[in-house]
């Protein structure tokens, strides 16, 4: 049988963050996933200046042979509106990703020794090690397998059992452009375009990468996700944005939002980071930093605890992730208060007022600009 000192059940961006760190720390760390690198992803795809200080990008690098658009602005509207709001910056804010090349390209700089394409088909204690598939023992195993991973369900049960649970469905669709549609795709590709919902339950997005376009829709209302994506792709197309008549290749994804009650992420032997812990921004839905951030500090954690990985050594990084994702009082307060304001009187009055699009929705909600980047320890 083989083994290692560190199992990662998942090479998304959390896994790949974890592995990175850890090898860095030295440790033997083995990554595996059920799916052969690279591979699609459904995600709007685009990452702030702070999770490339948390990997220590090199941009440069990373653009030459993949996509990289530089996002200046946004603008943003309420479906079903004519008129949207935009909101400028000087310099480049985030920076439109493809998620197969992103997610190939952190897995292979992790340096862990991977195993793709090997589904996850049995996880079982023995001791003080964790034996995965009877093939591969580890004594401390990541969770890094989305909302479905198999690591979480050791710890949390199958997920979807509890309608209450505050999960995202969303739709969308990415694609290259056909030089013959190009004129019909109107959306300037450093400004991406967000349109709420009129109850704020949901949004849609527009946004071009160069010569690709990714159109989708996410809400709470998973029962409903299917018909408002279609109303949305008809809205874009009545302002303009987009084809009429288009084959819209539409796929789709679930995952929890942070603040899923009884979710526990930690215990002897086993963290759960990213989607598996159920860490995407209330307001935005967005997963890819605090998927990053999370996997960096379950690898502080992991690093710390020295091989002795009793849940009371690894307490901690539950604690650090509650402080990073939630802030203190005052910001708790305002991320509640504030959704809560928004009825559908208001929306409209709000959503079209430039300072709170820009200081609340953009910088707050979907950037997280107040929050600088998670300096790695070391």
């Amino acid at each position: 049988m083989d083994a290692c000192d560190v199992l990662i059940a998942g090479g998304g961006p959390a896994g790949s963050a974890c592995a990175w760190k850890l090898r860095q720390a030295g440790l033997d760390v083995v990554v595996m996933d059920r799916a052969s690198f690279p591979r699609d992803k459904v995600c709007a795809g685009w990452i702030t200046p702070q999770v490339v200080g948390d990997l220590c990008l090199d941009l440069d690098e990373y653009g030459q042979r993949r996509t990289l658009q530089p996002i200046t602005g946004f603008r943003v509207g309420l479906i079903g509106a004519d008129r949207d709001v935009g909101a400028a910056y000087q310099a480049p804010i985030s920076f439109g990703i493809r998620r197969c090349e992103f997610d190939h390209y952190l897995l292979r700089r992790s340096d862990a020794r991977l195993k793709l394409g090997s589904p996850i088909t049995g996880i079982r204690r023995a001791g003080d090690r964790w034996i995965v598939n009877d093939e591969i023992a580890a004594p401390m195993i990541v969770g890094a397998g989305g909302h479905f991973c198999p690591v979480a369900r050791v710890l949390n049960g199958a997920p979807g059992g509890d309608a209450d649970l505050p999960v995202v469905a969303a739709q969308e669709a990415e694609f290259v452009i056909d030089p013959r549609d190009a004129p019909s795709f109107t959306t300037d590709p450093a400004v991406p375009e967000l349109y709420f919902d009129v109850d704020l339950k949901g949004y849609g997005w527009c946004f071009r990468k160069g010569s690709y376009v990714n159109v989708g829709f996410g809400c709470l209302q998973r029962h409903a996700v299917a018909r408002a994506t279609l109303d949305f792709a008809a809205f874009l197309a009545e302002r303009g944005k987009v084809p009429r008549q288009f084959s819209w290749p539409w796929r789709g994804h679930a995952y929890l939002l942070h603040g899923a009650p009884g979710r526990r992420v930690v215990d002897g032997g086993v963290l759960l980071v990213g989607d598996a812990a159920g860490l995407a921004y209330p307001q935005s839905g967005e997963g890819i930093r605090p998927a990053i951030e999370s996997g960096l500090m379950a690898a502080s954690a992991i690093a710390a605890a020295n091989g002795r990985y009793t849940s009371d050594r690894l307490e901690p990084y539950a604690a650090q992730l509650r402080a990073r994702l939630e802030g203190g009082r005052i910001a708790r307060a305002l991320s509640q208060l504030v959704p809560e304001i928004l009825t559908a009187r208001l929306a409209r009055r709000l959503l079209q007022t430039p300072a709170f699009v820009r200081h609340v929705v953009v910088d707050r909600w979907f950037l997280h600009a107040h929050q600088p980047a998670l300096i790695p320890a070391g």
